[in-house]
């Protein structure tokens, strides 16, 4: 055997080390939450939880102080820690039994909320006002945030769908993170001066019932029906898919003339074509599509060989917007939501046939842009065998009147659904030690917000058990969005208003934080995050850290009649009343008992009351600050708008 120069060997045993495959990095111990940069709840037992090998013993160790936990048979496990106060950087460690180990570090103790909601609590930092300056000024090692992506799921799940990470506030990490939630601890920590973990889990577009447990929408009433369908498509999507055609085809019978089924392979009435190529009705140039918002239904025919009708083939339609209920041959295929999402489904064997096939799909869009997308390479069918066909010209269409109504949605929606977003967002979360929970929600259910209040108050106390504390709540009051109405009118927002309002009432451990102020004419989304987080954090050092100072400004006592004029008084008033902009305030109305009687009426101040002048028709209500964009200018010495409210008036004190 001939040598080789050591000039030789160091490379071939570089390469020969390269070949050898690396060991597996060893699963981790602790649950994902569980991170470098972490924070956990002070003052309170530490839950800590992952999982093992089944019946392996681990020691979980904090700062010295250590506790023990015995993987089950499904190999979770879980320990609790004894409470802390604020600290750290400390490092956590879990070590079983037979040698594995896993520590993180980097860990703080201090307060850990949750922020939650729809868009106006998922709009990021860049998107508020001096977006450069505050991100530029973001760096707090006392902050320390984590983002959970949007997902769903028809069951409850222990482990996210996408990785989570915990990061100190920096110009990077909070440039997408929430704005409201951010900024609300910012303002916390000059009074409150520990660490904060903000855990952000927000869905623009989102009511509020997919935030909800099963148990809870069951609780609250009426949702048993979808809520077994959503447990039928849970265990099997297909006939879950075609009971919700079925209920869909019911609905659309007894909304429409009589022998309407335009899902049927016979076309019915007069089916126009689509403009090419497929793009947002409302750019067809067609006057009653331009701002419809509603439904349209899209009709196309595909010929087929023996060879493709003989097996499973796969349908895609390219990026709709935002619901499409899909049937083939007249049979309900599929029912799913996105904004601009596109859309893919395998028709089973036996749905196709030799000859002329026929595809139905009716779109509901309730907002904005709607229609069918395209793009033409992305509409075809495709089977086993490789080929396909075309599906990206040729389709027709029928108009639906808007007084159709809308459809009803499938339970297992995204943003519209029922218990998916919890399920896979919130879920995951469980039992995390909290403070408590940031909800800036209530936009999508302005629709029916009559519901509203019992959806919320369901929502905190299930939440509340979930994670095993009675967690307080900071309710963020929708703002102002919208026209000013030159006379008293009804408004579905000023109902969802007082349906928050109301909830928190009744709830011992929820703060409102009133905005009503803060909206702009016709932005959904008002930029000024920095007062919105500000007045959360007030509401904050009122309820959870026992602050003698108002949670919102002035609230709204009692109506009480004396004489002819009506006496409302306020309480948590700082100082006494003002009125901004006027010797008067404004916006105060009477109404009677039907919805047409309300009127404005003068009013002046007292101290802290407001007298308002009875007048000689009949009242039985005061309402205040009514409407989508209400104009309200009674405030108080701290310089925080009275919220808008509607109450009975009570007979005379005596």
């Amino acid at each position: 055997m001939i040598p080789l120069p050591m000039a030789s060997v160091r490379p071939f045993l570089l390469f020969i080390l390269a070949c050898v495959p690396a060991a597996a990095a060893p699963p981790p111990l602790l649950d994902e939450m569980f991170q470098d940069h972490a924070v956990l709840q002070r003052d309170r037992p530490i839950p800590v939880w992952g999982e093992a090998a089944p019946g392996e013993a681990l020691t979980i160790s904090l700062n010295g102080i250590s506790a023990h936990a015995v993987a089950d048979a499904k190999g979770h496990w879980r320990a609790q820690l004894p409470s802390m106060p604020a600290g750290g950087p400390y490092g956590l460690t879990a070590r079983t039994r037979s040698g594995a180990e896993q520590s993180i570090g980097d860990v703080l103790v201090g307060d850990v909320w949750l922020c939650s909601g729809q868009s106006n609590m998922e709009l990021p930092v860049e998107n508020s006002l001096n977006a450069a300056r505050e991100i530029a000024a973001s760096a707090n090692d006392q902050i320390r945030v984590l983002t959970v992506a949007h997902s769903i799921s028809p069951t409850p799940l222990e482990h996210f769908q996408r990785p989570v990470a915990w990061a100190a506030a920096a110009p990077v990490t909070i440039r997408d993170f929430s704005a409201a939630c951010f900024y609300f601890a910012r303002d916390l920590q000059k009074s409150i001066h520990v660490p904060m973990g903000l855990i952000h889990a927000s869905w623009g577009g989102s009511r509020i019932e997919p935030w909800m447990s099963d148990a809870a929408l069951r609780a609250v009433g009426g949702y048993d029906k979808s809520l077994d369908l959503l447990e039928i498509y849970a265990g099997d999507p297909r006939a879950g898919n075609e009971r919700m055609g079925a209920a869909w085809e019911s609905w659309w019978r007894s909304h429409a003339p009589p022998g309407s089924t335009p899902w049927r392979t016979v076309a019915q009435g007069n089916w126009l074509e689509v403009p090419e190529p497929m793009r947002d009705w409302k750019t067809w140039g067609v006057a009653r599509l331009a701002n419809h918002d509603g439904m349209v239904w899209f009709r196309r025919a595909a010929t087929l060989n023996k060879a493709q009708a003989a097996g499973d083939a796969r349908l895609s339609i390219g990026a709709i917007d935002e619901v499409d209920e899909t049937w083939v041959n007249g049979r309900p295929l599929a029912n799913s939501f996105g904004y601009g999402t596109e859309r893919t489904y395998i028709v089973p064997k036996g749905w196709l046939q030799a000859g002329e096939n026929t595809i139905v799909i009716n779109v509901l869009s309730t907002w904005d842009a709607g229609g069918m997308y395209g793009p033409p390479e992305h509409m075809a069918l495709h089977f086993a065998d490789g080929s396909s066909v075309p599906l990206s010209r040729h389709w027709r269409y029928q108009f639906v009147p808007e007084s159709m109504g809308f459809p009803p949605r499938a339970p297992w929606e995204s943003v519209s659904g029922l218990t998916s977003i919890y399920n896979a967002m919130i879920a995951p979360l469980l039992p995390y030690g909290l403070r408590g929970v940031l909800w800036y929600q209530g936009e999508s259910n302005t629709g029916d917000a009559g519901d509203y209040q019992a959806l919320l108050m369901g929502l905190m106390a299930d939440w509340r058990g979930r994670f095993g504390f009675d967690l307080p709540f900071l309710i963020v009051e929708l703002p102002n969005f919208g026209t000013p109405n030159p006379i008293a009118a009804p408004s579905t927002w000023a109902e969802l208003r007082e349906a928050q309002r109301r909830a928190v009432a009744a709830d011992k451990n929820a703060a409102l934080a009133v905005t009503i102020d803060l909206g702009e004419a016709q932005e959904l989304h008002p930029p000024n995050k920095q007062a919105v987080g500000a007045r959360l954090a007030r509401a904050a050092r009122h309820l959870v850290y026992g602050e003698p100072i108002s949670p919102s400004g002035p609230e709204v006592h009692a109506a009480h009649f004396n004489g002819r004029k009506i006496l409302v008084s306020f309480d948590d008033v700082e100082g006494q009343l003002v009125a901004y902009g006027s010797l008067r305030p404004i916006g105060f109305e009477l109404c009677g008992e039907s919805a047409e009687s309300c009127r404005f009426a003068d009013a002046e101040l007292a101290g802290k009351e407001v007298v308002l002048e009875g007048g000689n028709l009949p009242a039985s209500r005061v309402r205040f600050c009514w409407g989508d964009a209400p104009l309200c200018n009674l405030y108080d010495k701290s310089g925080l708008p009275a919220g808008p409210f509607e109450i009975a008036i009570e007979p005379a004190p005596h």
